[in-house]
């Protein structure tokens, strides 16, 4: 059968008649014989898969500073936050914690020398806001 636009068909040699049931159900063409299940050997690997795989877990310049520039992103939109929180006279403690799990996340280098100075910087920027508030890096508030 050749498909030749969106509701054209024809098939290439004359049509069997079709046998069809009464109640609905699919029914096999009158010269369509069933065929035989293919013989029951083992599954064989797919050549490269596992090749396929390490390339998928591959990250390209692009890729790393494009995510470099998403978790820079969070960061700020985090400080953001905090500063809102700090300027509304309440300490919101989802916020220091967003601080601080985005701060951790922008420990990794990008390999491009001006972006991870500006991380650095992000980095520094809320560890200043962090400690202005007596909070440590690793988030518990120090006794006073």
């Amino acid at each position: 059968m050749r498909v030749y636009g969106p509701n054209a068909t024809s098939s290439v040699a004359g049509k069997a008649p079709t046998r069809r049931a009464a109640s609905g159900t699919f029914s096999l063409d009158a010269g369509e014989q069933p065929r035989a299940a293919a013989s029951a050997t083992a599954p064989r690997a797919i050549g490269g898969f596992d090749a396929l795989i390490a390339l998928q877990g591959i990250e390209d310049a692009t890729e790393r500073r494009r995510s470099a520039v998403k978790r820079g992103r969070r960061a700020l939109d985090a400080l953001d936050a905090l500063k809102l929180a700090m300027l509304a006279g309440s300490l919101d403690r989802a916020a220091v914690a967003a601080l601080t799990t985005a701060t951790a996340a922008l420990t990794e280098s990008t390999g491009e020398p001006g972006l991870d100075i500006v991380l650095a910087e992000i980095v520094l920027r809320a560890e200043v806001e962090l400690a202005k508030i007596g909070m440590p890096q690793s988030g518990k508030i120090r006794p006073e």
